[in-house]
């Protein structure tokens, strides 16, 4: 009886969005709004969005329910852009708001250089540095390449090399520093 009103639907659009073609799943005869919707069907409420699971529009602006985005920083953009301890944009951190916070709270975050990567906030890198880019010369959000050789007096490749002479698979690269030397120390 109703395939023109569900074929017609627009906000959100039931067919795009997959929404079944049963609609005593979410209507009641009595009328079609308010409408029951099971939200982990396509994106799961926890955390501090649980807690606002009953407004809608704060996700939903403007009442749109149809090009609601489905990724962290497609929400989370303006925090991102705000983000100034550090600050994410001009150190050119990664948009995957999930790498380092959770969905319960943003503080405290789970990023943690020294301790899962390399020792650039302590150490003899202490106040060494300004913005990621120093070390991670790559295109924008790439974090896997870093150079060491940029910044250190490892400048001269035939000066470094005759230090390392007697070393086995001795290479001229970041990646074989960090290898040999992943705490920064000789």
């Amino acid at each position: 009886c109703h395939q023109a009103d569900y074929n017609s639907t627009n906000n959100p659009d039931h067919a795009s969005a997959g929404f079944p073609t049963a609609c005593d799943d979410c209507h009641s005869e009595n009328a079609w709004q308010p409408a029951d919707f099971d939200h982990d069907v396509f994106y799961v409420l926890q955390g501090a969005h649980a807690q606002i699971a009953s407004e809608c529009t704060a996700c939903h602006t403007n009442g749109n329910y149809s090009n609601t985005p489905n990724t962290c920083v497609g929400c989370h953009q303006s925090d991102y852009n705000g983000a100034n301890n550090p600050d994410h944009s001009s150190e050119g951190y990664p948009t995957a708001c999930e790498e380092c916070h959770s969905e319960d709270a943003w503080q405290p975050a789970s990023f943690d250089h020294d301790g899962d990567f390399f020792p650039i906030y302590s150490g003899k890198h202490k106040n060494k540095w300004d913005v990621c880019a120093e070390c991670h010369l790559s295109a924008p959000d790439d974090f896997s390449t870093f150079s060491c050789i940029e910044c250190h007096e490892h400048d001269d490749p035939n000066e470094l090399a005759n230090k390392h002479n007697g070393v086995s698979g001795y290479v001229y690269e970041s990646t074989a520093c960090y290898s040999c030397h992943p705490t920064g120390n000789d």
